[in-house]
């Protein structure tokens, strides 16, 4: 408990009417300096609007529209610090607070910082300090944050926040404090360029802001306009003082935030306060968790010094000469005291404080498993220590879902996925909130049976009379496999199957067969059943000749069949299929003898009936097909007496074996390149040529030779007409030529045409897919003869269309 004597705050001192009623208000410009004579606008604490300030919540800047004072009833964010615009300080939240000044600057120039100068605003309030003893405290606490923007002058004409108590027009100077940006170098008067002192600003409490000004610094005259981002922010602190040496009397309190006082950079500044005025006030936790870290604190005192005193097994784990202190408690309730001293003031108050013991979190009882759909799972928490703050739950282990129950019982229902519970517990509000341990439900989806395949299976006589039945699609254990006579009567295979395959006994008469499948906690469920069917007529039969056979291309395959079992038969394919024959069957045995001729590998099948039993035996006749040999002799050429031609042929098959025919002027008729020499009494010759693969297979082809009984040369024609049927390509004519060095085309303007260096190749007109108009055309050929002799000839042509 606190032992200071409750007393009355002055009304609406905390602008709890959401106004500044009481308070007196003003604005003004500071163009002259700070101080009394920078006051323009003065709004009376006794009267209503215009002159007055009753029932007032917002106060234009001086000369501007936009708001110079406002109350606040609202909770915010700061723009510039990110702090709230109502404060919660030590676990007292006040209620309202009042905006000082604005981001509004006035920029000008000339001597002395510009003519128009900053703005200021203020509030003051005429405490009337009640009669009473001497000794007995009776405080104002007020709370104060700010935002400054660094504008570099001289300290005394930064901008500032202040705060001013007056007696009888003297100022209570321990209780008056101002607050700007200290420079550490002077600047002109007026003037920017003074050094901020870095050191001494972020001791008094100040954040460089990550905020750029809105305002421009300076004018650049190559940049024009600079923004700086030298905002400063000083989140809330607390401030009491004690007006007891002053019963009786009348002090007067202001607030005030000034502009610089050149004008060109602004402050503003957020004031709020207690509605208590009963001496110190200890903030903090009533009851502390014992081992656990705990923050007590006092409003601050200007230039103070401080001593607390904590209960028997308390440590204080922060320095003990502060307004705000750190403790570890231990396990003894007790008394905590604070006092704090300056000039102005000496008071000391006292909490009574209890301690708890830590929380302890427990651990969910109720783990279980459970069907999807409808279910009900109770939990319950135990062995813990503190109340529940709520439930959570997750099915992913990362994120939690909450609950909100605070009872130590919690019932789950209708759960679709294994879910994880756990209690949030606290054992008080100083005591730090723990997580329990978990209870999982395990939930099963519902069983399913899936399906049996085959579905229907016929057995005729003659078969093996054993079905095999796979199950598939399943969620959960087969338990077992059933059987039926009549669909009706289920039996249990014995010894139970648990496999997916099951392979029957001998069956003698029509069955039913299903599986039955259960998932963990859900109810069985039983499969569509497979119907196994017995026939009286017996299965087809057949034996056949050979499985397997290799032609070459062109080549013929026998295929062979006896049928012994069967009333009709058919094949697939008749495709190149010979005799193959199909339809009913007279008597048996019934011979088949088929022959099949396919250009590629093709599987014949034999497909045998037998009336009264719906199954069909199928033989399979895979004849593969060697692909066809494609041998390439080379384009029909010409040669001269006396000279030898050398031949070459190729085939699409490796290793094979070629032949020559006629042998008529070949060195070896049996070799792939035999060379060929000729006299004149043979004008040309065609050829054959085979070639004969491992296997047997054979493929042939013809080429044509000349022979001239001249010596070698090219012969070129003075003429062609591309796109007609008949000399459409104009190409050189080689006799004797073994190899074309070049063959050259240019156009009357000397430009090529075409070229090439390959024998039989020609030119059909066209340059870059464009048909050329008539006219001549220069040509120019070399080639090398089979002894070695250079031909060298050129001439022009004519191109006709």
């Amino acid at each position: 408990m606190a032992l200071a004597q409750s007393q009355t705050c002055p009304d609406n001192i905390s602008f709890s009417s959401g106004t500044i009623t009481h308070w007196s208000a003003y604005t003004g410009n500071n163009r002259f300096g700070n101080g009394p004579g920078a006051i323009k606008d003065f709004y009376d604490a006794g009267s209503n609007p215009p002159t007055g300030s009753i029932g007032l919540s917002i106060i234009s800047e001086y000369n501007l529209s936009a708001t110079g004072i406002q109350v606040l009833t609202s909770r915010t964010r700061d723009f510039f610090g990110g702090f709230a615009t109502i404060p919660n300080i030590n676990g007292y939240q006040y209620t309202n607070s009042v905006l000082l000044g604005s981001t509004n600057v006035s920029m000008g120039g000339g001597p002395g910082g510009g003519p128009q100068g900053g703005y200021i605003r203020g509030i003051s309030y005429k405490i009337d300090v009640p009669v009473s003893e001497s000794f007995e405290p009776y405080t104002m606490t007020y709370a104060y944050a700010m935002v400054l923007e660094n504008g570099t002058h001289n300290s005394i004409e930064q901008p500032l926040f202040s705060a001013t108590l007056t007696i009888n027009d003297t100022i209570v100077q321990c209780a008056s404090p101002k607050y700007y940006l200290p420079t550490s170098n002077d600047a002109r008067d007026g003037g920017r360029g003074a050094t901020i002192d870095t050191a001494a600003v972020r001791k008094a409490g100040f954040i460089l802001s990550s905020q750029a000004s809105p305002n421009p610094s300076v004018i650049n005259p190559l940049q024009g306009p600079v923004r700086l981002k030298d905002v400063w922010t000083k989140d809330w602190r607390e401030v009491t003082f004690d007006l007891s040496l002053y019963r009786g009397q009348q002090v007067t309190l202001t607030f005030e935030a000034d502009n610089c006082v050149p004008g060109g950079h602004f402050a503003y500044a957020y004031v709020a306060l207690r509605n208590n005025c009963a001496g110190l006030s200890i903030s903090g936790p009533l009851v502390a968790c014992t081992s656990t870290p705990a923050t007590y604190a006092i409003p601050a005192l200007a230039g103070a010094s401080y001593q607390w005193t904590v209960p028997p097994g308390w440590t204080i784990t922060s320095s003990a000469d502060t307004s705000i202190i750190h403790v570890l408690p231990g396990t003894e309730s007790g008394y905590l005291i604070a006092h704090e001293i300056n000039g102005c003031a000496n008071l000391v108050d006292t909490l009574l404080v209890s301690t708890s013991p830590p929380t302890q979190a427990g651990d969910v009882l109720g783990d279980t498993e459970v069907c999807a759909g409808i279910n009900i799972s109770p939990l319950h928490l135990s062995g813990s220590r503190g109340g529940v703050i709520q439930w959570v739950s997750s099915i992913d282990g990362s994120h939690w879902n909450a609950i909100p129950d605070s009872t130590l019982l919690y019932t789950s229902q209708n759960l679709s996925a294994t879910t994880v519970y756990k209690a949030l517990v606290q054992n008080g509000a100083s005591c730090e909130i723990d997580t329990s341990l978990g209870a999982t439900i395990l939930v099963d989806q519902k069983s399913d049976a899936g399906k049996i395949d085959p579905g229907n299976i016929n057995l005729c006589q003659g078969q093996n009379p054993v079905a095999v039945l796979t199950e598939s699609g399943n969620t959960g254990q087969i338990v077992n496999w059933q059987f039926a006579l009549d669909s009706l009567r289920w039996n249990d295979i014995d010894p139970a199957i648990h496999d997916s395959v099951y392979h029957s006994n001998p069956i003698l008469q029509n069955t039913q067969f299903r599986t039955v499948v259960k998932n963990g906690a859900c109810i069985a469920d039983t499969s569509d059943y497979s119907t196994v069917q017995i026939y009286s007529a017996s299965f087809p039969q057949a034996a056949f000749n050979p499985a397997d056979t290799i032609i070459c291309y062109g080549g013929v395959a026998a295929l062979d069949a006896t049928v012994t079992i069967g009333t009709s038969y058919s094949w697939n394919d008749y495709t190149a299929l010979v005799g193959g024959g199909s339809g009913k069957i007279s008597s048996l045995p019934t011979p088949i003898q088929a022959q099949a001729s396919p250009k590629s590998t093709t599987n014949y099948i034999l497909i045998v009936r037998n009336a009264g039993c719906p199954n069909l035996l199928q033989d399979t006749f895979h004849v593969q097909v060697y692909a066809p040999i494609v041998v390439d002799p080379g384009s029909d050429t010409s040669v001269v007496i006396n000279q030898p031609l050398q031949l070459y042929a190729t085939s699409s098959e490796t290793g094979d074996q070629f032949s020559w025919s006629p042998a008529t002027e070949l060195d070896n008729a049996f070799i792939p390149n035999p060379v060929g020499l000729y006299d004149g009494e043979i004008e040309y010759i065609k050829y054959s040529v085979t070639a004969t693969s491992a296997v047997g297979c054979t493929g042939s082809a013809d080429i044509t030779v000349r022979v001239f009984k001249t010596g070698p040369d090219i012969f070129v024609p003075n003429a062609f007409t591309p796109g007609r049927n008949m000399n459409a390509i104009f190409r050189p004519i080689p006799v004797g030529v073994s190899s074309l060095q070049y063959f050259r085309i240019f156009n009357r303007w000397g430009q090529l045409v075409f070229s090439t260096n390959r024998l039989g190749d020609g030119w059909d007109g066209s340059v870059g897919g464009k048909p050329q108009a008539e006219g001549s055309f220069v040509w120019m050929v070399r080639g090398t003869s089979y002894t070695g002799v250079s031909i060298t000839k050129k001439g022009i042509m004519t191109l006709i269309r």
